[in-house]
């Protein structure tokens, strides 16, 4: 984590808020700051002012906002207004006036080594599978093609 952020008692509902979240997780800090600005969310803006503000306390720690991606973003829910409205019969019912509480992160983008190392990884498994299937079918082969050979011997022999 290089910097962070915090928006808390946000007037409206966290399950809201996650559908936003979830288009900018793990993107670079521009491209999520774009794509904010053409989300038609109402959870668009304060999560845009609260990207902003994290690029600014990475800026005061001298980094560039260009090699800075969003490495955890989360959304909890905060305290619940509870309101009354009247009701038919002289009753009164509950209305719940929902907030949250938005936590981000970012961190320097060494994602696209951690991407290129695992990639390494997978095709020196992917490697190894192969030649373990290769050997596989050379034996498996080898033993049909004697079982084969062997077979056709003997009916070579029955037929003299």
């Amino acid at each position: 984590m290089i910097a962070s952020a915090k928006a808390r008692h946000i007037r409206m509902s966290a399950q809201k808020v996650r559908l936003v979240l979830a288009l900018i997780r793990g993107k670079s800090t521009q491209e999520s700051l774009t794509v904010l600005s053409h989300t038609r969310k109402r959870a668009a803006e304060p999560v845009s002012k609260l990207l902003r503000s994290a690029i600014a306390n990475a800026r005061n720690k001298g980094l560039e906002a260009e090699s800075l991606y969003v490495s955890k973003i989360c959304a909890d829910e905060g305290s619940t207004w509870k309101r009354n409205r009247a009701a038919s019969f002289g009753r009164g019912s509950k209305i719940l006036k929902r907030t949250c509480h938005i936590t981000l992160e970012i961190d320097a983008n060494t994602a696209g080594k951690k991407i290129a190392a695992v990639k390494e990884a997978k095709t020196a498994k992917n490697e190894v599978k192969k030649k373990l299937v290769n050997t596989v079918e050379k034996t498996v082969n080898k033993k049909t093609t004697t079982k084969v050979a062997e077979k056709t011997e003997k009916k070579a022999k029955s037929v003299k």
